[in-house]
């Protein structure tokens, strides 16, 4: 019996079999659907098929919904780049913002939430200042253990949103953390981007991939893998029908910054769940890693809950010990617990329980 997590992904990959769903497996699927923000994407996978009139009604609403939230990010960009335009530095948009521009595969259905951009590391502070000034403000208190920890440690600022919008920029200067033991060439990454119309910029094919690897496969426990996963297979089908020699031109890229672990996991676990059609080269092995990831990805049940608290507990550690050094880790997890006692006392104080 297949799973719900795999009732998903085989739907993305043959959008026909939904047509032998019973009504127990619509439910899971809906459920994990949501759970992976990936219910739009399949909908419009979906569409032109004969499917049961109360889910093809789910599948379309939550397809409008992604439609409507590209929008607004869509708007925002065009906000964003009237303010940061005439700094004369480049601006790369980094993922759903990346796609939404430049009309990229990924794109039917994608949920796109924050706004990622990337701007040299020498002019993150005028990025930040010139924001700041058009209306976008911080979602962290300045001079807090948050403020302090992103500014020092982190490949990006704390978060900045929209005073009246709402709608949030993540400014990068990196993709990695530089406490992490990778070390990505931000600046080159920046140099090989692309020129859109209009003046922004998006990574260059090779480069948008190993971001989104390092994103799904190094940078995090893979919570959210699946859509990632489902980016990375849409890329890279796209890309090598583009380029006969993308794969060969991928596998140099992230071999020349030390990426490639990262990278061949990323495409691993894209031909477990989607049948990515990656050469051996860059996606053969097997690890721990990669084993524990297959069985979260994969261990959603009918509910949608996550049901591999091990896998899910390893996997958040080996996050953590990735981005950074021993030391530090402990002082900083030990910081946030601290402060998570002090948020519950103050809670208990105000409500009396």
């Amino acid at each position: 019996m297949t799973g719900p997590s795999m009732l998903l992904f085989e739907a993305l990959r043959e959008p026909e079999r939904l047509l032998a769903l019973t009504a127990k497996d619509w439910n899971g699927l809906i459920r994990v659907g949501r759970a992976e923000r990936l219910l739009a994407t399949l909908g419009t996978r979906a569409e032109g098929l004969a499917l049961p009139v109360r889910a093809a009604a789910i599948l379309e609403e939550a397809r409008l919904d992604a439609e409507r939230g590209q929008d607004r990010i869509r708007f925002e960009i065009d906000r964003m780049a009237e303010t940061l335009l005439p700094l004369g530095f480049p601006v790369v948009l980094l993922k759903g913002g990346a796609f939404l521009m430049a009309g990229l595969s990924p794109l039917p259905g994608r949920e796109i939430g924050d706004l990622d951009i990337l701007v040299p590391r020498d002019r993150i502070g005028e990025a930040e200042r010139t924001l700041r000034e058009a209306g976008w403000i911080s979602v962290k208190a300045s001079g807090g253990y948050d403020d302090s920890y992103y500014r020092e440690w982190m490949h990006e600022l704390p978060p900045l949103a929209h005073r009246s919008r709402g709608n949030v920029i993540d400014l990068h200067h990196n993709v990695l953390p530089p406490t992490g033991r990778l070390a990505p060439d931000a600046a080159g990454m920046i140099d090989r981007a692309v020129r859109l119309p209009g003046g922004l910029f998006i990574l260059s094919p090779e480069d948008m991939l190993i971001h989104a690897a390092l994103h799904v496969a190094y940078d995090g426990d893979f919570h959210g893998g699946a859509r990632n996963l489902w980016d990375i297979d849409r890329l890279f089908r796209a890309f090598s029908s583009a380029d006969a020699a993308f794969a060969e031109s991928l596998r140099d890229t992230a071999r020349a910054q030390g990426l490639m672990l990262p990278v061949r996991r990323a495409l691993f676990l894209a031909q477990a769940l989607y049948g990515t059609p990656v050469p051996a080269a860059l996606s053969k092995r097997t690890d721990p890693v990669d084993i524990l990831a297959k069985r979260k990805l994969q261990g959603r049940d009918r509910y949608g809950r996550q049901r591999t608290p091990v896998a899910d507990f390893i996997l958040y550690a080996r996050g953590h010990w990735l981005r950074m050094p021993p030391f530090m880790l402990v002082r900083h997890l030990w910081t946030k617990w601290r402060a998570r006692r002090r948020e519950a006392r103050d809670a208990t104080r105000r409500t009396g329980r």
